[in-house]
């Protein structure tokens, strides 16, 4: 595989919008977080991932629900652990693996490190690790932060858990120590450890490296000879070290590459990487990408429409269109194809934010009602989703129910680790909502978790 050129990640605005969002975003104010971690999100990889990971997840005793796999939006070749049981994986590294089962082996021996409750310590990927800005909302994402340069920035912590964010950076005897683990995992589910093998093997020469030219994932998790040595023994001799990958999951694994070089990359490249020869269905997913991503909207809609003829029951595909229509100012003709996706995949949240926005972009007094529910559907399945917070706000207020949108800001600014403005949005919705109501009584609880002033505080103690 040829080296993958990078990207401008200066322009990314992630943790939390679609993968389709992340690219569709018009030139526009850019948020700039080189020192920082772009997360991106993706239904449909999130759940290649999770297929992927979870018999490795349950092999090694934890409830693959509990395990959080976050995609980084990196080109650089690494992964990295943190406290929680969160798995981060550069999509560079994710390119890099030729096989599922390298990507597995991967998994497996980050796995190790978090079941094995391999403390942290600080590092370079450590002090990048706690500036992710976290968004998410499906379309639209840089028209819904424009002009709020002060609310991007704060971006910053979605959920309590980055807020003490802090990677494993590993010594040689915790490497061992998660190898081998990988290697029990793995075979308990029925998989080979020959890819965490080759995987090693195909970067061995990091060893001779210093510090600084070796790709970030083997800094952190030094490589060795000796190393790669003791694990391919130990692999050589499981039960299941000729097993190989499914059908099912090479194909998953050739379309998850194909999406996010889509996305990721320039549509020169793309197209140069997936010329119209290949007909794979991977390969024609990506030049429909790269279509869009060069506003040729009805060539894209032509591609995206043929892969939907073959897969008329994928809602990647429906979501996929929706987001190309609604990106060309048609949120009319986008809506029914949003409506798919949803009905396809009732229970994935950015699917049903990326219908909720698109009905409000609609500017149709009779379609607020409906956008609130299916936003209201996405926030009980993620609540920590801060820009659909922002959403319900907006729907709120075009039908002038004030106590209600102040109390929505009030969530995504709390959401958004920003203690001063929640506290604002929620002292204001208190006076709004009836008093004692589960919305009074809601906002009451994030003023008080918002550090209060002692004249709040005394109004709060009053119930006033």
């Amino acid at each position: 595989m040829t080296a993958s050129p990078r990207f401008d990640a200066g322009r990314l605005l992630v943790v939390g919008l679609t993968l389709a969002a992340l690219v569709a975003t018009p030139a526009g104010p850019a948020f700039a977080q080189q020192q920082g971690v772009s997360i991106i999100r993706d239904t449909e990889i999130e759940e290649i991932l999770h297929a992927d990971g979870d018999p490795i997840f349950v092999a090694a005793g934890l409830d693959p629900k509990n395990v959080q796999i976050h995609i980084v939006a990196d080109t650089e070749l690494n992964a990295f652990s943190t406290a929680g049981q969160q798995l981060f994986l550069n999509t560079g590294l994710i390119m890099e693996t030729k096989t599922p089962n390298q990507l597995i082996g991967v998994m497996a021996h980050e796995t190790g490190h978090i079941a094995g409750g391999h403390m942290a310590r600080s590092g370079e990927m450590g002090r990048q690790a706690i500036a992710p800005m976290l968004l998410s909302v499906g379309l639209g994402i840089l028209a819904a932060v424009a002009g709020a340069p002060d609310a991007a920035l704060g971006l910053v912590f979605s959920s309590t858990y980055f807020a003490e964010i802090s990677v494993l950076s590993y010594s040689r005897e915790q490497e061992s120590r998660a190898d081998q683990a990988a290697v029990t995992y793995l075979e308990k589910a029925g998989m080979s450890g020959q890819g965490l093998v080759d995987f090693f093997n195909n970067f061995r020469y990091e060893e001779v490296f210093s510090d600084d030219k070796k790709f970030p994932y083997f800094r952190d998790h030094p490589l060795s000879d000796e190393r790669i040595e003791t694990l391919a023994s130990r692999v050589a001799q499981q039960p299941h070290v000729k097993a190989t990958d499914s059908p099912e999951a090479v194909a998953s694994h050739a379309l998850m590459k194909a999406k996010l070089e889509g996305f990721l990359y320039g549509p020169g490249q793309t197209l140069n990487d997936y010329p119209e020869s290949d007909i794979s269905f991977p390969a024609r997913y990506a030049r429909a990408i790269a279509y869009y991503k060069e506003t040729e909207t009805a060539t894209a809609l032509k591609a995206i429409d043929a892969l939907i003829a073959e897969r008329p029951t994928d809602p990647y595909l429906w979501e996929l269109r929706g987001q190309v229509l609604f990106e060309a100012g048609r949120p009319k003709e986008a809506e029914p194809a949003h409506r798919k996706s949803v009905e396809l995949k009732p229970a994935a949240p950015l699917l049903l934010v990326n219908l909720g926005q698109t009905l409000l972009a609609e500017n149709d007094p009779t379609r607020v009602d409906e956008a609130i529910t299916d936003v209201r559907r996405s926030l009980q399945l993620e609540p920590d989703d801060a820009l659909a917070w922002r959403l319900l706000s907006e729907a709120y207020d075009s039908k002038g129910q004030d106590g209600m949108a102040r109390l929505a800001a009030a969530e995504q600014n709390f959401y958004l680790g920003q203690s001063r403005d929640a506290r604002i949005f929620a002292m204001r919705a208190r006076d709004l909502l009836k008093k004692d109501s589960p919305e009074w009584r809601r906002a009451t609880d994030i003023a008080l978790a918002s550090k209060p002033s002692p004249e709040e505080l005394k109004s709060l103690g009053r119930g006033t």
